[in-house]
């Protein structure tokens, strides 16, 4: 559960979206001398932009952050000196590039209506992160490093109770293989080695329960999922280390929550008439509002599931 080491490149991608909607914002021509990063031709990329990007960033060093403020600003002085291209060939008037830029100014807006609706969310207290500490010890004081063998088993709901039966004789995954391949039953084979907060949490509360050498059979969107526990090893981490894990994750669904809360409660307010081919016929009831994540104790996300608890990071 440490967290990776900052790596400027991971997020430089994304830079071109934010500096070709921020164009949009009519940003001050003249900047004061003092913050002004560097010219480009007639252009001029403030120290405000910089640290604009740093900022989503987290907390880096002070060696860090000087390394990072250069790399920032080469990057967007490739990035001002291409805009530029661009503008002199008037692809920022190509229909299709307003509209990309339109639907970035969007998805922008939504989110800050957002974000800031959510900063109001309350931390958890002292005993509610206790308490979920004491309630999920496979990710605690029980922890545990998993060495897995599994098996992703192409095959339907009726082939369930053939798999079962076959999984209580076998003694091991190269019995089952043996088994799927006479059956003709598609497979493919994979091997990991996961903490437990990297595991589905669909799987987890089961494999804290297995011991080394045991076999397992999970249900999933393609067929079957066939694990064997081949090895683990202990890992605890006590309740002061899983503290801010606990409220940042804790933290996460609540503003989960309010902002499934707050969509809904606009779309209830809205008047929302669909036009053409998506007219709904008449007396045809209207779209479920999602619900909410439930709360952590009781549950997670579906991105949660899907990539295990690095929520909690």
């Amino acid at each position: 559960m440490h967290r990776p080491m900052f790596r400027i490149t991971s997020w430089l991608p994304a830079l071109a979206i934010v500096l070709l909607v921020a164009g949009c914002g009519g940003e001050d021509k003249k900047k004061p001398a003092s913050q002004v990063a560097v010219k480009v031709n007639k252009e001029e990329i403030s120290v405000h932009q910089i640290n604009a990007i740093l900022s989503r960033a987290g907390r880096l060093s002070a060696e860090q952050t000087e390394q990072a403020s250069r790399e920032v600003l080469e990057k967007l002085i490739d990035q001002e000196l291409l805009v530029q291209k661009a503008v002199e060939k008037k692809l920022d008037r190509d229909p299709n590039i307003m509209q990309a830029i339109e639907a970035g100014r969007r998805q922008i807006l939504s989110q800050a209506y957002l974000e800031q609706l959510t900063a109001a969310a309350a931390k958890p207290t002292p005993e509610e992160i206790k308490s979920y500490f004491e309630k999920h010890p496979e990710l605690f004081g029980e922890r545990r490093i998993y060495r897995l063998q599994e098996l992703a088993v192409a095959a339907g709901p009726d082939q369930q109770s053939a798999l079962q039966e076959q999984l209580a004789r076998a003694k091991n995954l190269h019995d089952i293989v043996a088994w799927l391949k006479a059956g003709d039953i598609k497979f493919a084979g994979n091997a990991s080695t996961k903490a437990a907060e990297q595991l589905p949490m669909e799987l987890l509360p089961r494999l804290h329960q297995m011991k080394d050498g045991q076999m397992a059979l999970f249900p999933n969107a393609k067929g079957f999922l066939i694990v064997q526990l081949a090895a683990s090893q202990m890992a605890p981490l006590d309740l002061a280390a899983a503290t801010p894990l606990i409220e940042q994750f804790n933290l996460n669904q609540r503003r989960s929550e309010m902002a499934a809360k707050e969509v809904a409660q606009i779309r209830a307010a809205a008047k929302i008439d669909y036009q053409g081919s998506f007219t709904k016929p008449v007396g045809e009831p209207k779209a479920a509002v999602a619900p909410p994540p439930a709360a952590p104790e009781k549950g997670v996300s579906a991105e949660s599931v899907s990539k295990g608890v690095a929520g909690l990071k």
